[in-house]
């Protein structure tokens, strides 16, 4: 699933490929704004993305099964 992540006062946003689910990554966001620490994700090639939850603007969560492009047999 991909996952845009707007930060505060920065113009660009970040954007990763995750195989957690939305309810996942909503759920570590909820934890970390509640704790006042640090979102913290990981990509599929494990790559880790720390964000101050404070700082967070907002989660663009994409299809959780995104259908695959191409004219390949099924």
């Amino acid at each position: 699933m991909e996952i845009k992540i707007g930060i505060r006062d920065i113009a660009r946003e970040v954007s990763i490929e995750s195989s957690m689910s939305s309810d996942e990554v909503a759920e570590q966001l909820r934890k970390a704004l509640s704790a006042g620490d640090v979102l913290e994700l990981t990509d599929e090639k494990g790559r880790r993305v720390l964000v101050p939850a404070q700082q967070v603007a907002y989660l663009d969560l994409g299809q959780e099964n995104a259908r695959a492009v191409g004219f390949g047999a099924f």
